[in-house]
């Protein structure tokens, strides 16, 4: 989009979006009769959360909870519903979903905006390959609720009726980097200096300051991301476990962790994990997370103790959070996310 949509409510400009902003809802009605067809209780999670989540790049908007007797307790908007899904897996639940309205600072752009709908997705005691079905079967519902027979982005397409292709994160950075990314890891711990080298002989640039994870990311961008997603989905998975965030390794190993991300025309709809349920281990990368971020940006947030509580008595379960106006878009044939919101936050 040329134009900034602060005034979306002028009509000739409202009159550009409204068909997208009508398929918005036929994806929406298709997506929420599909979850209800597989047996999903659709729930409704508080915005209003103790910590925003712990990630070291993800960046909150704080308020404070005032109570009756004008008591002040810090609060943030989420920046994704998982703390609350999970405790109510703690609680009983077994195949939950949520349409989630999520809220991110500093992150505007054509696939980016403060607040946005997340659906997140968990199936208690299932695997999460689950998962990797269930985004193709969403795919598919979503291009049928518009009539799309192709998903288009910038010059790229897939046929979203087409099973995704699946690629682990090691055969794409040997495919695609000529990198051997499981020789950089051992015990579970990235080791820079072989990580950083095998980048330097490729061409990639990075800071002297940047960590492992950092130069994982830089060659993911540069290196893996502009080949997924074309003529078909991509599903990446098996993360190296240095990159695991919440989810848990895979069985035997400890160098990748059971985590997916789904990709269409270049643009990353989806990211799963297969659950990490150990607390101590959870406390563990919130607190080294916090500390980067503490590094980087000069910031931390709060570690829900409730939430790792809840953790230590969840059952297995297999979880996925994908971002419903991304697929919006592809499903309606838009060029940025504002086009598939009704009213945009003003800048």
């Amino acid at each position: 989009m040329a134009e900034k949509t602060t005034t979306f409510w002028l009509p000739g400009r409202h009159a550009a979006r409204r068909p997208h902003l009508l398929n918005r809802g036929r994806v929406m009605a298709a997506l929420r009769a599909w979850f209800a067809g597989a047996g999903f209780v659709e729930v409704e999670t508080a915005a209003l959360q103790v910590s925003p989540g712990n990630e070291t790049h993800l960046h909150a908007f704080a308020t404070d909870l005032i109570g009756p007797d004008t008591s002040q307790r810090p609060r943030y908007l989420r920046t994704s519903p998982e703390f609350a899904c999970k405790k109510l897996l703690a609680a009983g639940e077994s195949r939950i979903v949520d349409f989630a309205r999520v809220f991110r600072n500093r992150e505007r752009g054509p696939l980016h905006h403060p607040e946005f709908t997340m659906i997140e997705w968990y199936r208690a005691g299932e695997p999460y390959e689950a998962l990797m079905d269930d985004c193709a079967a969403l795919i598919a519902a979503a291009a049928r609720a518009t009539g799309a027979t192709r998903f288009s982005f910038r010059g790229r397409d897939i046929d979203p009726f087409a099973p995704p292709h699946r690629l682990t994160v090691a055969e794409a950075f040997a495919r695609y980097a000529g990198i051997d990314l499981l020789h950089t890891i051992s015990g579970g711990e990235g080791d820079r200096d072989r990580l950083a080298n095998a980048a330097a002989r490729e061409g990639i640039a990075y800071g002297t300051d940047d960590d492992w994870g950092d130069i994982f990311s830089r060659i993911l961008v540069e290196k893996i991301e502009p080949h997924l997603g074309n003529e078909t989905a991509t599903i990446l998975y098996e993360y190296p476990l240095p990159h695991a965030a919440l989810a848990r390794a895979k069985p035997g190993s400890d160098k990748v962790a059971e985590r997916f991300e789904i990709y269409a025309c270049g643009i990353e709809l989806g990211n799963a994990f297969a659950e990490l349920t150990d607390a101590a281990e959870q406390r563990r990368r919130f607190n080294a997370a916090m500390d980067e971020k503490e590094r980087i940006h000069g910031e931390r947030y709060p570690i829900d103790e409730d939430f790792l509580a809840a953790l230590a008595q969840m059952p297995p379960a297999s979880g996925i959070a994908l971002g419903f106006e991304r697929l919006a878009m592809l499903a309606s044939g838009a060029d940025h996310i504002e086009q598939v919101i009704w009213t945009p936050v003003q800048e």
